[in-house]
């Protein structure tokens, strides 16, 4: 009776291991707030091809993220970090030779579809499942529009282009029960961009580095 009691314990006891991982073929959606903080990081505004003391900055922003993953194996799986789109202040910073540091140039609105390996390191005898990832991201900007500060001092017309920029994160699922996790993420990704306006006939450029870090708490939901 002791011994078949102790053997019901120990089936009990894998069981509730096993429903920690992950495993392969699974599906899993995650979501919740992501902030966004890019770096300060561009080279010296060229304005009519002359390099000025000016630097572009970008201010930070906080949206829904989503994360799609599908698990390849029970350690390695494919996610795709998705988001609603991101919203940027630019300012004109740096040195005053022209007047125009400290300006509010305008808005900008980018998405940061980012695709990664993720890997699992753990047994499944954990809550904890911390993970690795590297992927590679694409960034597309629109809707950038100059600020009546901008278009004041004569200013019209901005552009950035497309970015395509590697990618890693860290980050850790906390099981809560075979379907519902918590999850915390963090990861830096690789987004430079040329952004182009004109200053009356002037052509105004600057090769902005954003890579932001990037973090993200949230659910998640496996099938």
């Amino acid at each position: 009776m002791k011994i078949s009691s102790v053997a019901m314990l120990i089936t009990m006891g894998l069981s509730s291991a096993v429903a920690y991982a992950h495993t392969a073929n699974e599906i899993i959606v995650r979501g919740g707030p992501v902030y966004v903080h890019p770096q300060d990081k561009s080279d010296h505004v060229k304005v009519g091809g002359a390099k000025s003391d000016l630097k572009a900055k970008a201010d930070n922003d906080t949206q829904l993220g989503l994360n799609f993953q599908y698990m390849v194996t029970d350690n390695i799986g494919v996610e795709l970090l998705a988001a609603t789109p991101f919203s940027h202040q630019v300012k004109l910073g740096g040195g005053n030779s022209t007047g125009l540091a400290g300006a509010h140039l305008g808005k900008i609105k980018h998405l940061p579809p980012t695709l990664s390996a993720v890997w699992y390191p753990l047994d499944s005898q954990y809550e904890l499942q911390p993970y690795v990832g590297m992927g590679i991201n694409y960034t597309f900007f629109f809707d950038e529009k100059l600020s009546g500060e901008a278009k004041k001092a004569g200013f019209h017309g901005l552009d950035l282009d497309s970015s395509w920029g590697w990618a890693a994160q860290v980050g850790a699922d906390y099981t809560l029960n075979d379907n519902w996790l918590l999850n915390a993420q963090i990861r830096y990704i690789d987004i430079e961009t040329k952004a182009t306006t004109h200053l009356g006939n002037t052509k105004v450029t600057a090769n902005y580095k954003l890579d932001p870090w990037v973090a993200m708490i949230g659910v998640g939901y496996k099938f």
